[in-house]
């Protein structure tokens, strides 16, 4: 029996972990929660599922009977540490998982990590938190579990790339002329996954992806140049393994969270899943097309921060944020969140990231620069 910690309990990926635990009471008891907003989702789940321990942001409205609540960041840190936490699943958005992240490592938590900023961020940091504390980071996004995962099929020095898929989003065949007067509520519509609102908004602008890139390169330490994308509309193929003997392995199921979830709580060992089995003969031709910069700008901006290295990861995550929410505020066209992007990057002048300060300094640098950029825009 596991004790589970999971942060980000509210949102998409919190809620299909818990779907997991419950699925496997024999294996899985959830200890701890957090959330950052919805406190009436909050309040329900801890009703219901009774944990000993919750942290919110603020102070709660109420009280529920048996459970310990606190607030906070620090609580959140000291619930991710908790002696008596076996796994902690990392399912908050943005760079503020990034603290949190640091405190389970050190602490030789198992992490399973659903969240792509605070390694782009924060790449270095990671490193030194699990080697400092001896604990374990497993992918939950569905492209670095599938690498992960293919990864274990032959020996690192004959991999010959990786290949992260993506489906596109929901305007990949729209003319890019087209994308100007998107809407938030178009944005979100993904084809095929059911996510939250930012990031199926950077599967629009395939930020997310670039976001992956960046991201891929810190788990399984391999450049730029070895890190391949394709758009895969389907999302069946989920990612894959190019071998210097011309096999690739490659990992596919349906488009269901639970599967990487479960995955790294239970690694090394594979046990059923409450999601639907892959029927092969169901599914429609698998097709996959080799994406266009010009037409992606956001995958080549990932591509140049990674091998410029420095703070140019970290704007980029934080122009991106900052961008997203001007844009959900209607404050920003959807094709100005990549120019918005590439403003900051171009006004930034790199340099090394050596603590956390200097994140989160170049952090607010970057969401500034986004700022100053839809202030001209809007005088222009």
């Amino acid at each position: 029996m596991k004790n589970v910690a999971i942060l980000g309990s509210t949102g998409s990926i919190g809620k299909q972990a818990l779907d997991v635990v419950r699925s496997h009471p024999d294996r899985f008891a959830l200890y701890g929660v957090s959330a950052h907003s919805s406190e009436e989702a909050f309040l329900a789940l801890l009703r219901t599922t009774r944990p000993r321990r919750a942290v919110f942001s603020r102070p709660l409205s109420e009280t529920v009977p048996g459970v310990a609540l606190s607030y906070g960041v620090q609580a959140l840190c000291d619930l991710a540490a908790d002696p008596q936490v076996d796994v902690v699943v990392l399912a908050i958005s943005g760079i503020a998982a990034l603290v949190p992240l640091l405190s389970a490592l050190k602490a030789g938590k198992r992490v399973a990590i659903a969240n792509k900023e605070s390694l782009v961020c924060g790449g270095d940091l990671v490193k030194e938190a699990l080697q400092q504390g001896g604990g374990e980071l497993l992918p939950v996004d569905s492209e670095q579990s599938a690498i992960f995962q293919c990864l274990q099929n032959g020996r690192r020095e004959e991999v010959q790339k990786l290949i992260l898929t993506a489906s596109g989003g929901p305007f990949f065949r729209q003319p890019r002329e087209e994308l100007r007067d998107i809407t938030p509520e178009q944005a979100v519509k993904h084809p095929t996954w059911s996510m939250g609102r930012k990031i199926s908004l950077d599967s629009a602008t395939l930020m997310n992806k670039g976001l992956e890139v960046m991201e891929a390169a810190r788990l399984f330490d391999f450049p730029g140049e070895k890190i391949d994308v394709l758009i895969h509309p389907q999302s069946i193929v989920h990612s894959m393994v190019a071998y210097r003997d011309g096999t690739v392995m490659a990992n596919l199921s349906n488009a269901d969270m639970r599967l990487p979830i479960q995955y790294a709580m239970t690694w090394p060992e594979r046990i059923p899943s409450p999601a639907r089995p892959l029927n092969l003969w169901e599914q429609p031709d698998l097709s996959f097309f080799k994406p266009d910069m010009a037409r992606f700008p956001a995958i080549k901006m990932a591509y140049d921060c990674l091998k410029a290295g420095g703070g140019c990861p970290v704007v980029y995550n934080g122009a991106n944020e900052r961008a997203a929410e001007l844009f959900f505020q209607g404050r920003l066209g959807f094709l100005e969140i990549e120019d918005s992007v590439a403003y900051a990057l171009d006004r930034f002048q790199n340099r090394p990231m050596g603590d956390l300060d200097d994140i989160l300094l170049v952090d607010g640098e970057a969401r500034r620069l986004v700022d100053e950029f839809q202030t001209t825009r809007s005088k222009a």
